[in-house]
């Protein structure tokens, strides 16, 4: 006689505290599938990931157990999978249980407790110990959770244990060509162990972390015959026939800008509706950065939830405005035009006679800033309408950009794209309709702060800069080896010295989706003091 299995794969959408909202969305998925055999939901289900310092408070296990009661009897025709923060009075695990028929069947805590880059599982969880592997409808499956995959030893132990089938419960955050190297872990993890794999991920933003779902089963060849949506909800139904998965499911893979597009999409919708915002605005120049934020925020939210406002000064050029208002029209939002020249004369008045009549020199050039801040801000209050800041991470590195000026706001959602990706970016968006005006894109890119300003006038060609802050921020390369791969000298120091010296500034920045192998704040957490780099530097002058 077959032995039959449906594994119905929930990716699912989930709001980090929200035990309530988050049970309620377990119910209804179980209720709408009520064909599987068994619900294999994201880790840490009932309370969202990552749950931070929430899981000291001794009110959430109150929360849980009224969860968990609704869990079991939910459980009546399928079983469900779901993880949650779970404590002995002492420790507190990362744990996942399955449920069936009002009761308990397995319960497995996490081995594996990742302690690198985004993750802190160290500072809150107690490693679990020993596999668990149960009997359900004729299969012996074992249960992993999330990085227990990234080492042999977990799934090692699952197969000694009996296991015919691993399901595994994650919450891993997305970042570019993540869903690649998942692939790959697993693909290594089915050639020590043979066993198919079901691997659910969370989808959905969470402040600086975004998950982008890409959930998938690997068959017993090894092959990824199941994948699901990336950066969507998305369920699907794995069938096993004596262990063998029978179905194929292909959702087919995106092109790599069209694959970030979607994941910055994702993230700026969850952490606008999640924060319980109805709308946004954000400063529009002309330029690449606030015109790629804008055709996010509207292919986010949509049109009427977005305000662009374009704040002309002396040396801001006619085709900036021109091509902020074509933008605008184009993508049909509100558009409001406001010449800072008042507010920025008053304070070219005051501030010479406090400061002794020195020269004009960078301060002039922020102050223009800093007034079009003041004015977004004070709309942002007015309104109750979320700021969006709209610098990219190759400014950010090395400071370009004006603190309380243009990195006023509560959401950055380009903090993490180099600059060559946002041109990326904004050329994709216009081969799904017109977006941003060609010029925007082609134009050599400026500030607009001083007389023919230009931004390679400051900096490094971008195509460099950007090569030199990946070397130095995600790869930890040394000023030599940067040397030595051909990289000018003088530009690598300048570009480091920039790096480091503006952490005060960044420090003080709008959260902003993580994108990329290394973000500035979660993952690469630099000291403001230091004389690191001054040794460094000296130590390669030597």
């Amino acid at each position: 006689m077959t032995r039959q299995l449906n594994v119905a794969l929930a990716q699912v959408k989930l709001t980090v505290g929200a035990i309530e909202a988050n049970t309620d969305r377990v119910v209804d998925t179980v209720a709408r599938h009520s064909d599987a055999d068994i619900l294999v939901f994201p880790e840490l289900t009932l309370t969202g990931y990552p749950l931070e310092d929430i899981v000291y408070r001794a009110d959430l296990y109150a929360g849980l157990e009224h969860a968990l009661e609704r869990i079991k009897a939910a459980s009546t025709d399928v079983a469900i999978m779901v993880g949650y923060p779970e404590t002995d009075g002492q420790a507190i695990f990362n744990a996942v249980s399955v449920f069936y028929q009002g009761l308990r069947i397995a319960h497995y805590r996490k081995q594996i407790l990742p302690n690198y880059g985004e993750f802190d599982e160290k500072r809150y969880f107690t490693a679990g110990t020993g596999s668990t592997v149960f009997e359900f409808k004729g299969h012996q499956i074992g249960l992993l959770i999330c990085e227990d995959l990234w080492q042999q030893a977990p799934i090692a132990g699952a197969k000694a244990a009996g296991a015919e089938l691993i399901l595994s419960t994650n919450a891993s955050p997305y970042e570019e060509y993540k869903a690649a190297q998942r692939l790959q872990v697993l693909h290594q993890r089915w050639a020590e162990s043979g066993l198919p794999i079901v691997y659910v991920n969370q989808v959905g933003g969470q402040d600086e972390l975004l998950f982008d779902g890409n959930s998938m089963v690997v068959d017993e060849h090894g092959q990824a015959a199941i994948t699901l949506k990336h950066c969507a909800e998305d369920v699907v139904t794995a069938q096993f026939n004596d262990g063998k998965l029978v179905n194929n499911v292909d959702h087919g893979t995106d092109s790599a800008d069209a694959a970030l597009y979607q994941a910055l999409t994702l993230a700026l919708h969850d952490y606008v509706s999640k924060n319980g915002f109805s709308s946004v605005l954000l400063g529009l120049s002309g330029g690449i950065d606030s015109a790629l934020t804008l055709a996010l925020a509207v292919d986010a939210l949509g049109a009427d939830r977005v305000r662009a406002v374009m704040m002309p000064y002396q040396y801001t050029a006619d085709i900036s405005i021109e091509d902020a208002k074509q933008q605008a029209e184009w993508l049909g939002c509100q558009f409001d035009v406001v010449p800072v020249a008042p507010m920025v004369d008053s304070f070219m008045q005051v501030v010479p006679g406090l400061t002794a009549d020195k020269p004009r020199d960078t301060t002039e050039e922020n102050l223009q800033a800093r007034c079009r801040g003041v004015l977004l801000m004070a709309l942002s209050n007015k309104e109750g309408s979320l700021l969006l800041s709209t610098g990219n991470k190759s400014e950010l590195a090395v400071g370009y950009c004006t603190l309380y000026g243009d990195m006023c706001g509560g959401f950055a959602p380009i903090k993490d794209v180099y600059k060559e990706r946002v041109y990326d970016l904004a050329r994709f968006r216009n081969t799904l309709g017109e977006a941003i005006p060609e010029r925007v894109i082609t134009r050599p890119p400026s500030a607009e702060l001083a007389p023919d300003q230009k931004d390679q006038d400051s900096l490094p060609p971008y195509s460099v800069l950007d090569e030199i802050i990946a070397a130095y921020v995600e790869q930890d390369q040394s000023l030599a080896d940067m040397i030595n791969a051909g990289y000018d000298a003088e530009t690598v120091k300048r570009v480091v010295t920039l790096v480091d010296r503006n952490e005060y500034k960044r420090r003080q920045g709008a959260v902003g989706p993580k994108v990329t192998r290394r973000n500035f704040g979660r993952d690469r957490r630099y000291p403001i003091t230091s004389r690191y780099l001054q040794s460094m530097l000296a130590r390669t002058e030597d």
